[in-house]
């Protein structure tokens, strides 16, 4: 009798399973840190779980569960009515060969999400919740639109300094965390802003060269025509494996790569994917993502260098002060040492804007060339001996002569073709774009003033940094004298409709203030 009993439960069980499994198939379409799903039209699972278009569903199979966005097709190339297509992402982290029967059902909302509407409200967030919004963030249960709701209601609302401990914990707690078993691991980060900014790329070799340990993980850019990674795979591999980043550090004493593929607070890299598009860059975001990430890349001493101008991320210096108070905050209470220096932002640093231009600069200053940008030169040595002065036995104010003798000997280039080789010579050879145009100055004068943002934009907008080649290269200066008709600054693109972007950008404002006195610093009234 139990038997008979048994039988029909579970011939329902069975039919119910399969009434909800499609075969998995691999869309080759890269979805950026998203799990994305899709599902014909007319599969008779769509019609009868009712699903929606953007709605969020559960892949499954045998034991193993991803979430994904579900998007409807009706092309039966993409997917065909017992298909369930997901993206690379998706496809990856499911980890199941293709054409396995997976069932798919109704994803539950993540509870988390409560506390982002709390946030958009206006409401302080505790750690328990910043940490719950985090691990859902991680385990991909937020769509791309509900991570910016999180980043948008945190950006307006802001983070007080506690929420930002707490979101740079959970953070960190989010991946892969490095330990060097050294006393003292060293880095340093700029907090972005100033196109051309390129000093972690001559620091770090100057620093390795001297002897202190120097694991540089580095985001892409986010706002900004390049950063530290875009800019180093001119020249190297930046992806790398936590074990090969770790074998590198050993050999080199230092590296200078992309921290994504290490899993290094993974969630960060989730969040910027979102903040690009959005130009988002908050104070207590920013905070967050850069100390998580020195935590999680095992540094005990951190240099930040926040530059200060009328177009740079931080305006005067009681901004700059600010920041700084909250940046040795939250780094007391993870233990990480962190040094705030305050530098020049006033303009664009070195002449190359953008990843190819920004490699062309940082080389000539590590082989002494005669033609290196002095101002990134000169930079890179204060922030290289301010970081050389946390070895116990360098007096302060000794690091600045320390950093220049390594460079001039030539050391510090050594040890960046060392660093190239350990972590693989770049086998293409990027060249500045084939496209170029010099935007000129309309009037006679002295440069009083270069707007960071719009160079930047004018940079972006011609490709920078997906292609390589593409950006800007600065010609005229603050304080230099020019005459109508100088280039100011030349651009440089790959394809025709960037260039013809950033030319139209730079016709209707070139971010350049012309006047008849350098020492009247009217920033931004007037526009060439």
């Amino acid at each position: 009798m139990n038997e008979t009993t048994d039988s029909p439960d579970k011939s329902n069980q069975q039919d119910s399973k399969d009434s909800s499994a499609l075969q998995l198939k691999r869309v080759s379409i890269d979805t950026y840190h998203e799990n994305v799903a899709y599902m014909h039209r007319d599969c008779d699972l769509y019609r009868a779980e009712g699903f929606q278009a953007l709605s969020k569903i559960e892949v499954q199979y045998d034991g193993r569960k991803i979430l994904a966005v579900l998007n409807v097709v009706e092309d039966t190339h993409i997917v065909d009515h017992h298909e369930l297509g997901l993206s690379l992402q998706g496809f990856s982290q499911l980890g199941v060969p293709e054409g396995s029967d997976v069932e798919v059902s109704h994803a539950s909302p993540p509870h988390s999400m409560d506390f982002v509407r709390l946030k958009m409200e206006g409401e302080q967030l505790s750690e328990e919740q910043l940490t719950l919004i985090v691990r859902d963030i991680v385990d991909n249960r937020y769509s791309k639109p509900e991570i910016a709701a999180f980043l948008v209601s945190s950006a307006q609302a802001g983070l007080d300094r506690n929420e930002v401990l707490y979101l740079t914990k959970a953070m960190v707690e989010s991946g892969n965390k490095l330990d060097w078993s050294e006393n003292q691991v060293v880095d340093k980060h700029c907090i972005g802003g100033i196109p051309g900014n390129r000093t972690s790329m001559i620091v770090i070799p100057i620093v390795a060269a001297y002897g202190l340990l120097c694991p540089k993980t580095s985001s892409r850019a986010i706002t900004s025509p390049a950063g530290t990674a875009d800019t180093m795979e001119v020249l190297a591999q930046v992806n790398l494996s936590t074990s090969k980043l770790h074998d590198i550090v050993r050999q080199e004493k230092a590296c200078l790569a992309w921290g994504g593929t290490a899993k290094l607070a993974p969630v960060d890299d989730i969040l910027i994917s979102v903040e690009r598009p959005l130009s988002i860059d908050s104070p207590g975001q920013m905070v967050a993502s850069i100390l998580a990430k020195k935590l999680a890349c095992g540094s005990t001493h951190l240099l930040i260098d926040i530059p200060v101008g009328p177009s740079a991320k931080v305006h005067s210096m009681r901004e700059a002060m600010k920041l700084r108070k909250l940046f040795e905050f939250v780094g007391d209470r993870i233990g990480l040492e962190t040094h705030v220096i305050v530098t020049d932002g006033s303009q664009p640093i070195g002449t190359g804007i953008g990843p190819v231009l920004e490699a062309r600069d940082v080389m000539k200053v590590l082989e002494n060339h005669p033609d290196a940008p002095h101002d990134l030169r000169e930079k890179s040595l204060q922030l290289a001996g301010r970081m050389i002065e946390f070895a116990p036995d360098v007096r302060g104010g000794e690091g600045y002569n320390i950093a220049r003798d390594i460079l001039d000997s030539g050391r510090a280039f050594t040890k960046m073709e060392s660093i190239i080789q350990a972590q693989g010579e770049q086998s293409a050879r990027y060249i500045p774009g084939k496209l170029t145009s010099e935007i000129r100055a309309n009037e006679s004068g002295f440069v009083t003033g270069i707007d960071n943002l719009v160079v930047a934009r004018i940079a972006r907008l011609a490709g920078a940094p997906l292609d390589k080649g593409a950006g800007v290269e600065i010609i005229k200066r603050l304080g230099d004298k020019v005459s109508k008709g100088d280039t100011l600054f030349k651009i440089y693109a790959e394809f025709p409709a960037d260039f013809n972007f950033a030319k139209r950008a730079a016709g209707f404002n070139n971010g350049y203030s012309i006047g008849e006195d350098f020492r009247q610093h009217h920033f931004g009234q007037r526009r060439s």
